[in-house]
């Protein structure tokens, strides 16, 4: 017997207020077509004045668990992969906990930026794997728009606030491709290319929360690269390719970065969830946002191949491919 872990509920949540890209042209030296035609990206959610990241994944977390059919008190573990936690201690996933009213299992967060909801899932596939949990909400959460330095005009269109939430339960499997749940995963990370994607501030450096900073054409050309190679390398080790592929769900980051990566792939667009137009790039909150909205729209169904991949700060960079 085989232990898969299934996905039985997702959902998300994005802060009522809506940012066009017309925004930006009171302030910055930019306009609407210049953001669209090198991002994608036509608008995106920013958190209200007071509004935090717990918040955001508390009510991710109950669309998820509704639509699961599930309580709170059923869950056995919550992970909460996010870079814009609400203190510095204690976690966002025990505010959580403490938001959905359980007072039973336990809670941590994850951080690996852009990629941290490809780490949390992975690390919670594990925890089904190995027994300690038998269900577990994993939620990618983020405001960004705190972290933003609103002078420069490269990084602060780029990002918006929301949570998407998903909840995996241990099932039995045959072992094959043909199983329900996670089948495989990849993960890497490379310290070295810290400076192409960090925030200069932090508790122990400046005592401040600090400011995003990116070399966006690096990143962009490690992103590519290293995208398209850790989704082959998890596919290849559940025996799948490309053409079994029923959906790319990738990190929404830029629109050029995603159809390059599909490209590589051997995908057509029409195979990928696509949502940076709406939403920014969320970081960890990105693809359960887009995992969610997929369903949602009626692309993503029971039974069906998706592929997950992100690359974020530190660089860290990592894929899981599930059966539906």
């Amino acid at each position: 017997m085989t232990i898969r872990s299934v996905v039985r509920g997702v959902g998300h949540y994005l802060p009522e207020r809506v940012v066009e890209n017309a925004e930006f042209e009171k302030t910055l030296d930019t306009t609407d077509e210049w953001i669209r035609s090198r991002t994608g990206i036509e608008r995106r959610h920013f958190a209200a004045e007071g509004e935090t990241t717990s918040q955001l994944a508390i009510k991710a977390a109950q669309a998820a668990l509704d639509d699961a059919g599930m309580t709170a008190d059923q869950i056995d573990a919550i992970v909460v992969a996010t870079s814009t936690p609400d203190h510095t201690f204690p976690s966002v996933a025990t505010m959580v906990q403490a938001g959905l009213g359980s007072t039973t299992g336990f809670a941590y967060d994850v951080q690996a930026v852009c990629a941290g909801f490809i780490f949390a899932l992975t690390n919670a596939n594990g925890l089904i794997l190995s027994g300690q949990a038998e269900r577990v909400l994993v939620i990618g959460a983020e405001t960004f728009s705190r972290i933003m330095d609103w002078t420069d005009r490269g990084t602060c269109v780029l990002f918006g606030d929301g949570a998407g939430a998903l909840i995996l339960e241990a099932a039995e499997g045959t072992g094959t491709a043909n199983d329900r749940g996670i089948l495989a995963s990849d993960l890497h990370s490379d310290g070295r290319y810290k400076d192409l994607l960090y925030v200069d501030g932090g508790v122990s450096t400046t005592g401040t929360a600090g400011h995003l900073r990116m070399q966006g054409n690096a990143v962009f050309k490690h992103a590519v690269t290293k995208l398209s190679e850790t989704a082959h390398a998890a596919l290849d080790k559940i025996g799948l390719s490309g053409e079994n592929i029923d959906w790319i769900v990738p990190h929404q980051a830029n629109l050029r970065i995603i159809s390059a990566t599909a490209e590589r792939m051997q995908v057509p667009m029409d195979r990928v969830v696509v949502t940076v137009q709406d939403h920014g790039n969320t970081s960890a909150a990105s693809i359960p946002l887009a995992l969610s909205v997929g369903k949602a729209r009626g692309q993503i169904k029971e039974g069906q191949i998706v592929v997950t991949e992100a690359i974020g700060g530190g660089l860290a960079w990592g894929s899981v491919v599930l059966r539906w």
